[in-house]
């Protein structure tokens, strides 16, 4: 027993704060990995340190998902710059409008950014996504887009992304991939599942056949009355405590 407990001792380096948040965002990456949403060791969260706006956290590039842990984590500062020791690099590419967005946008205190198979085939339909199913509905003009650039490893393409995003909490990266930005680590996983689901079930429907649109005022009052969207219903908490304790029952280690 004690040396379960030594071994998940928060390092003295960290504050309670910003341990905390490595907690959590290591359970993110997990959960990630869990629902199938990585990439290889590629695509991106980050989360801002709490009490140090010029600080986030982010994966070390070279880690799976399944091996990112707490104290791997690297923090960066604005510029990319590595805060502290890291024994891995970032990816350049996760940088690039990462740090524009939470430099740049207020409140926008996590980005996410995947690659699943609907989400981007999505992205690179001429329409987006189609206002057609439950879930799309709950998102309704949230959504903005940005062309495709390449890869995004040039820093004056954040600017575009920041213009182009416009205030939307969701940006579909066109031929690429979509990004969320939320208040919370919890509330940018509400915005990415119900982005997730509402793609899935749009490729499904388009196999099918003719879509049937939702009319305007019924996706403005969905999204109105969306409950992950929602701070009176804990903006995603709940689900995020959720899928955190699978997690810890499969694999306590992102704690390390």
């Amino acid at each position: 027993m004690s040396s379960t407990k030594r071994y998940f001792e928060k390092p003295s380096r960290f504050s309670d704060a910003e341990w905390q948040a490595r907690l959590d965002l290591a359970a993110m990456y997990r959960i990630f990995a869990y629902l199938k949403w990585d990439e290889s060791i590629y695509n991106h969260i980050s989360l801002r340190v709490p009490g140090e706006d010029a600080h986030y956290l982010i994966n070390p590039f070279g880690l799976h998902y399944s091996e990112v842990t707490a104290s791997n984590l690297v923090k960066v500062d604005l510029k990319g710059n590595i805060v502290g020791h890291s024994d891995w690099p970032i990816n350049p590419a996760g940088f690039t409008f990462h740090s524009a967005i939470h430099d740049k946008v207020e409140g926008a205190h996590c980005v996410m950014h995947v690659h699943t198979t609907p989400t981007l085939a999505v992205c690179c339909l001429e329409e987006g996504i189609s206002y057609s199913n439950f879930y799309s509905a709950q998102i309704y003009n949230k959504v903005a887009y940005h062309d495709f650039e390449g890869i995004t490893l040039h820093m004056d393409e954040g600017q575009r992304i920041l213009d182009s995003a416009d205030g939307k909490p969701i940006l579909m990266l066109r031929n690429h991939g979509p990004v969320v930005m939320g208040a919370t680590l919890a509330q940018a996983f509400a915005l990415m599942w119900l982005v997730n689901r509402a793609c899935e079930v749009q490729m499904a429907t388009m196999s099918m056949g003719k879509v049937r649109e939702i009319p305007e005022e019924i996706c403005k009052k969905c999204t109105a009355d969306s409950l992950p969207l929602d701070p009176k219903y804990g903006a995603g908490e709940d689900v995020f405590a959720a899928m955190k304790r699978i997690i810890e029952k499969q694999d306590p280690s992102y704690k390390q």
